[in-house]
């Protein structure tokens, strides 16, 4: 396969998804993954080893613009960030589609409304075998198919707490997770939030599409394959070859057809880097690519009652939407509560250097840990930058009041429950796990580098598919509107570009 029709940068959700939506189309595809396959060993289960020694944590330093060197959060494996990830696949909500005042700002409308995508929400939950349950939450849009598992069960105290949120008049509601749970805990008894999925109780971007992309022997998947920059064509209307590094070799490949799912980070980078006639980079005639960079405000909160045990193991199963849509009083919308999965003191010791470890352990033992979050609005100044091979990032954080405000309200909520410690902390830049916006899609090539389909407006074979193409990053988890969006893409190039 020197010169496949197909070239697919990135295993993680959107790569993998286009991939399995192309099996059987009988379409030459190889698929560039920079990382190896994440490796079953006793790291994968250790909180020290994850979360205080950073084991998968990538070798690689961003830089802040003007500021100093940071280790980020982006895990280069098959299956990229999924890897890790909460296995929270949620919808936006239908108001989301839609233009949105908020504290900070507005955020901007899709170029295409609720109604057009849902289907494709539908086959994204069918695909990554989704658990969940409709009738709880009072923002969830309407949904075509129901999901075809139930979800994963409350813990008894998770199930105490949702009876206490139900007893202040609120609705908690089940989470939508791609977990088998039983799987997850036959490897160890272990929340997988954050945790390496080496087995198949998380359905992440390898479990789920790409094992059914790889059962097709005209898809090969190279592992170690660090692409380095697009070559476009002498007319500079398509993209002419990859460039990627392997074994220390520079390749070169030159498919049909490009679709760039490297992560909206690296994705936006590769662009960056790729000579152009004017030296900004391919795809750029718009001047947006990097640009409107946004990663969630979020914090996690801890909710402790010192006379309480929590003896969840992973806890992450529940999820309240009260104050997405506004704060409850007439205010503009605040955000997402979900749990985190269950924490211990070896991960509050990551983030708390100092205090002794036996109180960590108590504080951990006796807290349910919850993780808020709120949308971050587009800003043409908060960018993702390349400066030679370094990325440098400038967020410029916005609607900080929602966070503040969904913090002040779920403080007052928790305590009303009976615990009477909430603590909480904004994450930071080293947890780019929401990265969005990068190259985001829109009606018009002016201001938007793909258009509804992603693909490209300047070349015509070039598709970005990954988190970089969201207009807004709304207040949930962004996995599930990449897979839709995914499989809403795949059957466009298949009734565009692949007619015999």
């Amino acid at each position: 396969m020197t010169n496949p029709d197909i070239v697919i940068i990135g295993s993680g959700i959107g790569g993998a998804t286009i991939a399995s939506g192309l099996a059987g189309s009988g379409a030459s595809i190889l698929m560039l993954e920079r990382g190896e396959l994440l490796p079953a060993t006793p790291h994968t289960r250790d909180t020290r080893a994850i979360f205080v020694d950073g084991h998968y944590r990538p070798k690689e330093m961003w830089r802040e613009a003007g500021g100093a060197a940071f280790n980020p959060g982006n895990y280069y494996y098959v299956g990229g960030n999924s890897k890790f990830y909460g296995a929270v696949l949620i919808r936006y909500r239908k108001e989301d589609f839609s233009e949105m005042e908020h504290y900070g700002g507005v955020s901007p409308a899709w170029p295409f409304s609720y109604e057009e995508f849902e289907p494709w929400y539908s086959r994204a939950e069918q695909l990554f075998r989704v658990r969940g349950a409709l009738g709880e939450d009072p923002t969830e849009p309407f949904h075509s198919i129901p999901y075809a598992f139930g979800p994963v069960p409350d813990e008894p105290p998770i199930a105490r707490a949702r009876a206490e949120l139900k007893g202040l008049g609120l609705h908690p509601a089940s989470l939508p997770l791609g977990v088998d749970i039983d799987a997850w805990l036959r490897d160890g008894k272990t929340g997988w939030d954050a945790f390496p999925n080496t087995g198949t109780g998380k359905v992440d971007a390898q479990t789920g599409p790409l094992v059914t992309a790889l059962a097709d022997r005209n898809i090969r998947l190279e592992t170690g394959a660090h692409v380095e920059y697009l070559e476009a064509s002498s007319d500079a209307t398509t993209i002419a070859a990859v460039h990627y590094r392997q074994d220390g070799r520079l390749k070169k490949v030159t498919p049909k057809l490009v679709i760039l799912s490297a992560g909206a980070v690296n994705s936006a980078a590769i662009l960056l880097r790729s000579p152009s006639p004017n030296g900004n980079g391919l795809a750029n005639r718009s001047d947006q690519v990097g640009r409107n960079f946004m990663n969630h405000n979020s914090s996690p909160m801890l909710a402790i009652d010192p006379r309480r045990r929590n003896t969840s193991v992973y806890q992450k199963t529940l999820m309240l939407n009260d104050y997405y849509l506004s704060d409850s009083k007439g205010g503009k919308p605040l955000g997402n509560v979900q749990l985190l999965g269950k924490i211990d003191g070896h991960i509050l010791r990551a983030n708390v250097k100092l205090a002794p470890k036996f109180a960590l352990d108590f504080m951990a033992g006796h807290a349910v840990d919850w993780y808020l979050m709120c949308e971050d609005l587009p800003d043409p100044e908060s960018r993702i930058m390349v400066d030679g091979k370094d990325i440098v990032m400038q967020w410029r954080r916005s609607n900080m009041q929602s966070l503040d405000g969904l913090t002040r309200v779920m403080r007052e909520n928790f305590r009303a429950c009976g615990y009477p410690i909430v603590l909480s902390r904004p994450f930071d830049k080293r947890t780019p796990s929401h990265q969005c916006g990068t190259v985001k899609m829109g009606d018009d090539p002016a201001t938007s580098p793909l258009d509804p389909f992603c693909r490209s407006f300047d070349h015509k074979n070039l598709f970005v598919v990954d988190a970089g193409f969201l207009p807004n990053s709304a207040a949930v988890n962004p996995a599930l509107s990449i897979a839709a969006q995914a499989l809403r893409v795949v059957d466009h190039i298949r009734k565009t570009e692949l007619v015999a």
